[in-house]
């Protein structure tokens, strides 16, 4: 590893980058401990509090897990998708949230990014996608379910799409587009959407999905993409001509 410091620089965030591309590269291995705190503070010529706060940078983004004992000290993570996952949706939930991202550009994303799900969805999905997108449907049409559980249930839907088309990769890139993005439209959109038409574009859907026909599923996301818009149209007027009145 690299232990030259710009003293320009934060120590902490220097050391931190060094180690984690050292991990990247795979100079330090999945399970491999690294050296120890004083070690590594002797290496770069800092103070152990220095090197701390190093790892504990590196523990914030799971790349590193700390073990008490003798037999103890810090150990290269294994992230798993899931995990990775976790952190797109609270990247995304905060991009959103911090910048203006208006309706129209979030829904053409999203849908644009789902899009490319259905085909794979159509060739791989096994019972237990069906059975988990069913539930949804089911779900969603339950007397007395709130505007807040029928939202998550849509999420929950379009997360078990994406899951179907059976890439880890693709499901992790697509967690921040479903689990941010779809909860900004429906909280956009909840007062004026019908449940009945949502709940008949996700059986069309899945039917799709279930006889393998793409195209079918392909014109039932755009149809509920189009729906969503208009939505959003509909949201938009109403709310100026309340400000104009």
């Amino acid at each position: 590893m690299k232990t030259d410091l710009d003293s320009e620089r934060d120590y902490s965030q220097q050391i931190a980058q060094t180690i984690r591309d050292a991990i990247v590269s795979g100079d330090l291995p999945v399970d491999g401990r690294l050296p120890s705190e004083s070690d590594l503070a002797t290496r770069f010529n800092v103070s152990r509090p220095t090197v701390r706060e190093a790892l504990k940078r590196l523990a914030a983004q799971n790349l590193i897990r700390t073990q008490r004992g003798a037999t103890g000290g810090a150990f290269v993570n294994r992230l798993s998708f899931e995990q990775a996952q976790d952190h797109m949706v609270t990247t995304a939930t905060l991009l959103l949230s911090m910048n203006t991202v208006d309706f129209e550009t979030a829904c053409e994303a999203r849908f644009a990014l789902e899009r490319a799900c259905v085909p794979l969805a159509c060739a791989r999905r096994t019972p237990a996608h069906l059975a988990s997108l069913r539930a949804e449907i089911a779900r969603q049409g339950t007397d007395g379910l709130s505007d807040e559980e029928f939202c998550a249930s849509d999420v929950a839907f379009h997360r078990a799409l994406v899951d179907a088309a059976g890439n880890p990769v693709l499901s992790w890139h697509l967690a921040g587009a479903v689990e941010a993005m779809q909860p900004l439209m429906n909280m956009i959109t909840f007062t004026a959407r019908s449940r009945g038409r949502i709940i008949a574009l996700h059986d069309g859907l899945t039917l799709a999905l279930e006889a393998g026909k793409p195209r079918p599923a392909l014109a039932a996301l755009d149809e509920l993409a189009s729906y969503t818009l208009e939505l959003g149209g509909e949201i938009r007027a109403r709310r100026g001509a309340r400000r104009s009145s």
